[in-house]
């Protein structure tokens, strides 16, 4: 077995690993680790937007909010496919939690986990309604987005690929949720208002899913090529993303940090 300052070397000079038997031990437990996370959040994720389908103003809408569950649950299925490679049981994944279940909308759980679930704890949260429901996907849309392109060239080979399509495809329900916002300030009050609070809401719970600026995981994950960027630097990101966005939908924005 290699040392662990060897394979940190290896990793700095580009290298990557392609197969789970290549990994060394403490590299797969984190490796395991970031695709639980993901995997979690979004069963999670599809299921609280699952009961927002029919909440939809109309049918384009519930066809895109259908399609967006859709290929969320097809994103788990990927990477369960690459966790079943390295002996994960990824039959327990169907039942292991109540991936509906929410706490209560006032609730503050930080950056706690729950009971074992890996998933980010922004989707801990409920959504209240279709305009709730825009605005939290768009958020978190822009937040997934940036959190995905700092893995898609990640270095172990199987997920990096993955990850390439899935980012693909969550840019594209990013964009459903812009077009949707969009519409929805058009209307003006008390649509607009409605956006208001729903983003003062989401805006910190979001925000959260970025992690600690100075973490210590963020940093080994950054040796282990799993990471390139900072947490730091990609709240930043999705901060700017996030004013951009509003700003087109809502005209001039203020009052966001």
């Amino acid at each position: 077995m290699a040392d662990e300052n060897d394979i940190f070397d290896y990793l700095a000079r580009g290298g990557k690993f392609s197969a789970p038997g290549n990994a060394p031990p403490r590299y797969r437990a984190e490796l395991l680790r970031m695709m639980a996370s993901f995997v979690d959040s979004e069963m999670a994720g599809a299921a609280g937007f699952a009961d927002c389908i029919n909440q939809g103003p109309g049918v384009k809408e519930r066809i895109a909010a259908s399609r967006i569950v859709l290929e969320k649950l097809d994103h788990a299925e990927r990477v369960l496919k690459i966790m079943g490679e390295f002996g994960a049981n990824v039959a327990r994944y169907q039942n292991v939690h109540p991936w509906a279940a929410r706490i209560g909308r006032n609730e503050d759980i930080g950056v706690r986990r729950r009971a074992g679930d890996m998933r980010l704890n922004v989707f801990h949260y409920p959504i209240e309604g279709w305009i709730d429901s825009v605005v939290m996907n768009v958020m978190m849309g822009g937040a997934t987005v940036i959190q995905l392109g700092d893995l898609v060239n990640g270095s172990y080979q199987p997920l990096a690929s993955a990850m390439r399509d899935i980012q693909a495809r969550e840019r594209r329900h990013a964009e459903l949720g812009e077009e949707g916002l969009r519409l929805l300030a058009a209307r003006g009050d008390p649509e607009r208002r409605r956006i208001d609070d729903c983003v003062n809401y989401w805006w910190p719970r979001v925000a959260a899913t970025f992690g600690a600026p100075q973490s210590e995981r963020a940093a080994l994950l950054k040796r282990f090529g799993l990471r390139a960027r900072s947490n730091e630097d990609l709240l930043e990101e999705w901060r700017a993303r996030m004013s951009v966005v509003l700003s087109n939908a809502q005209g001039a924005w203020g009052g966001r940090a």
